[in-house]
């Protein structure tokens, strides 16, 4: 059976994550993850960690490059990380693998990092040798090369990447961050100079970002406001036979920064598309969950080095597609059609919303009400406020509320 592996930046993204389909997440531990905006989790979520994972795959990314500082605070951390409820350590760095293999030995599985840059059957092999039981290659690889990989090491897990956004450097070694904010994406901070927008000034021969007027960094290229350095998005939804027949263990969804409204949708379209390759029942409409990809914010999708890298290659020239606004959450039921609100957004009587659930493709809703605990009336709520939702629509806690912006 193919592995459903989606990211959770968050407990709360992490339980949507379960509940819309992924046998497995990804979490990041703030000290070591290259997501160190993303939430991730420390030591006072143990039980809560426990509680959500079940029966389910739980991952730490521990994926930064390490300093000899680093090192030592991982060394201490050794004995508080065995309470985590782990399943295995996403490790780019080979003295934290090393430091985590002879502290837990086989009690938690070692997976290779992407950005380890893992491309060939040799280092796959050297790795396996190591002590890694899976490697995640890195997202230059074809699916080519993935058969070979897995025909040569078939004992290894082979993990890849199939949706969410790419980077315009070799598996994300990347300096541009550092050198325009002094935030390293190699340490785990990430700006995403790449995604800004950027204008050429042809006669200071420079690019000039947009929220950053008079501040010059040398190019030479045509005019106008440009995203040279954007990259296009994946998706492999349509692929996913052919990643299945090259051998691919595990699909893994990027995103844990990204909003729990994108966490549950592609992991549910993905969920979907999966059971249908796969022969599930009840999977026969998977085309239209598929469809909800595209709704989500994205940038133009591409099927990245897969196929043929020249696609991946030019950047994308749109920013983010947007269709919908992440309302919220429907918490618990505390009458017949009354449910708790988790707000994200403004909520307003007479606004339209749609409901999506795990198994619900999206329900309409202009007629519902808003209270507050008292019962009295609420014309509009916004992000934190306290708020109930009257509905005579068929929902039920974890589902998601949103709106169409056009």
């Amino acid at each position: 059976m193919i592995e459903l592996l989606s990211p959770a930046g968050t407990l709360e993204k992490l339980s949507y994550a379960y509940a819309y389909g992924a046998d497995a997440a990804y979490i990041g531990m703030h000290e070591f993850s290259l997501r160190t905006r993303a939430g991730n989790i420390g030591d006072r979520d143990i039980d809560a960690l426990r509680n959500l994972k079940g029966n389910k795959k739980l991952y730490a990314a521990v994926n930064s490059y390490l300093h000899e500082d680093d090192l030592g605070l991982l060394a201490e951390r050794l004995a508080t990380l065995a309470a985590y409820p782990f399943d295995a350590f996403i490790v780019s760095d080979l003295g934290a693998a090393a430091l985590l293999r002879n502290h837990f030995g086989s009690s938690r599985a070692l997976h290779l990092s992407t950005q380890a840059n893992c491309l060939n059957s040799a280092a796959v092999a050297a790795y396996r040798d190591f002590g890694f039981s899976r490697v995640i290659l890195g997202r230059e690889t074809p699916l080519r090369d993935i058969r070979r990989i897995k025909d040569a090491v078939p004992e290894m897990e082979i993990e890849t990447f199939v949706h969410g956004a790419m980077c315009m450097a070799y598996s994300g070694r990347c300096f541009l961050s550092a050198f325009m904010t002094g935030r390293s994406a190699n340490q785990g901070d990430c700006a995403h100079t790449c995604r800004w927008t950027y204008r050429l000034l042809e006669k200071e021969h420079a690019l000039e970002e947009e929220s950053r007027p008079g501040e010059y960094f040398p190019v030479y290229e045509g005019d106008g406001y440009t995203t040279i350095l954007s990259s296009k998005d994946l998706c492999m939804i349509d692929h996913l036979g052919s990643l299945r027949d090259a051998g691919v263990d595990s699909m893994k969804i990027e995103g844990r920064m990204k909003s729990l409204y994108y966490v549950a949708t592609v992991t549910r379209a993905y969920r979907k598309a999966l059971d249908a390759l796969q022969g599930k029942p009840g999977a026969a409409d998977w085309k239209e969950f598929r469809d909800e990809l595209f709704r989500v914010s994205h940038r133009e999708f591409s099927t990245g080095f897969f196929f043929d890298s020249e696609h991946i290659a030019n950047p994308t020239e749109i920013s983010y597609l947007k269709d919908y606004l992440l309302i919220g959450t429907v918490g618990s039921a505390v009458a017949p059609g009354v449910y708790r609100l988790y707000l994200k957004n403004k909520i307003e009587t007479g606004v339209p919303v749609e409901y999506i659930g795990p198994e619900t493709l999206a329900i309409e809703d202009a007629g519902f009400s808003l209270e507050d605990e008292e019962g009295n009336p609420v014309a509009w709520a916004n992000h934190h406020q306290s708020v109930l939702l009257r509905t005579d629509k068929s929902v039920s806690e974890g589902f998601i509320i949103r709106k169409k912006l056009n």
